[in-house]
């Protein structure tokens, strides 16, 4: 799995070094205050009291409380795995119904739609979410390609460019469409909808790898 360290200690700041335990101890406060508190009443003090640590610490490694919300939520996604299930379909339906369950919780909601709801007018901010969540996960879809074409359920591609592309363009749909479902609509994304939605997927994904004008 992916490393959990928060982007702000990846970026790299001068200065004494930066403390593993603190940083979980701060992203693990923050979500608790979100939950508590909710986005509007969260301040930085309060999180550094239920960290136990400095707020001046909490300084030396966010410049404010976007950048340390994108930080705890990004650590919940990098909670996502996807096991080998046996099938595409069934490893596609598997890591949805996880991520469904991820946007579920109250932290992950709350700190996900305010820290969007920012970045319309952040463009830092914006960089700082397609690097902390979106650009992590897109390993999923990297993973569950080479699973699929080691089964012989999705061809090999030669051509990077459009790896890229279809792999940008896979994760957008399902992202996509699961935010949709349970942030927007306000739905259940169950076992049911998962079914559905990846007969979709996989109906698209057969049309794309068929040949031209077949």
């Amino acid at each position: 799995m992916q490393s959990r360290t928060p982007f702000s200690c990846r970026s790299g700041r001068p200065g004494r070094p930066r403390s593993a335990a603190a940083d979980a101890a701060i992203l693990a406060a923050t979500r608790a205050a979100l939950v508590e508190l909710g986005w509007s009443k969260l301040t930085l003090g309060d999180v550094a009291t239920r960290a136990g640590v400095a707020k001046t610490t909490l300084y030396r490694r966010w410049a404010g409380k976007n950048e340390l919300v994108v930080d705890a939520v990004a650590e919940l996604f990098d909670e996502l795995e996807l096991p080998d299930r046996g099938s595409l379909a069934a490893d596609i339906e598997g890591v949805v119904l996880q991520f469904a369950a991820i946007l579920a919780r109250p932290e992950a909601k709350s700190g996900l739609m305010a820290v969007v709801a920012e970045s319309t007018r952040d463009d830092a901010l914006r960089e700082r979410i397609r690097d902390s969540i979106v650009d992590r996960q897109k390993r999923l879809v990297l993973e569950g390609r080479a699973r699929a074409q080691a089964r012989g359920e999705l061809p090999q591609e030669s051509d990077a460019a459009e790896t890229a592309r279809t792999i940008d363009l896979i994760f957008d749909v399902v992202a996509g469409a699961v935010v949709h479902r349970t942030l927007v609509s306000g739905r259940s994304a169950d076992e049911d909808w998962a079914s559905g939605f990846t007969q979709v997927l996989l109906q698209g994904l057969a049309g794309a790898a068929g040949p031209a004008g077949g």
